[in-house]
């Protein structure tokens, strides 16, 4: 899952990071480059507790982030998300860029959530990406039409649900298989 996370992690900041020009001396002489501005730390927001492996090797793709911290349960008879943990700043710098790390994406309850505490601490929804490992249809479809133009990245799409708003195939939750639980 770790692995996953940081190719999407790749994919979802590649064309979306800030870059500056400048100079290096090489051994043989100077060469102008591009790089990530480092002085424009992506916010990493990890959902609990599975999103915290998706990000684990953040730091070797982004050269500098700040990660806050969101954990959700599901009850399990609406299959809404219930807010348990809110480490996010009361407001986030003007323009911030927001990556945030869900690995399963079924009812898109939990997403949606989390990207309205986000706007509701002043992030653009255009600032922000998603990373998942497996995201179903009708998450998909729930953050098109609450957020056009959002960018998620995942590694497959699952068309359905079961009857307990699991997605099929799936593969099964995340954070136990993560963590071996």
């Amino acid at each position: 899952m770790a692995e996953l996370g940081r190719l999407l992690i790749y994919e979802a900041s590649r064309d979306w990071l800030p870059i500056v020009s400048g100079e290096i001396q090489t051994p043989l002489g100077v060469a102008s480059v591009e790089f990530i501005d480092p002085r424009e730390p992506v916010m990493i927001v990890p959902v609990l507790r599975a999103g915290l492996v998706l990000v684990e090797h953040a730091a070797s793709i982004l050269p500098a982030t700040k990660t806050y911290h969101v954990g959700y349960y599901r009850d399990e008879n609406t299959l809404q998300p219930t807010l348990y943990l809110n480490k996010l700043p009361e407001r986030f710098p003007e323009d911030s860029r927001v990556l945030v790390a869900d690995p399963m994406l079924a009812t898109g309850g939990t997403i949606v959530a989390t990207i309205d505490l986000l706007k509701d601490r002043g992030i653009d929804p255009k600032n922000i990406r998603v990373v998942s490992a497996v995201a179903a249809s009708p998450a998909l479809q729930k953050l098109s039409d609450k957020f056009p133009g959002l960018h998620v990245y995942t590694g497959t799409i699952d068309l359905g649900l079961d009857e307990n708003g699991f997605i099929i195939p799936g593969l099964g939750d995340a954070g136990d298989r993560s963590y071996g639980t």
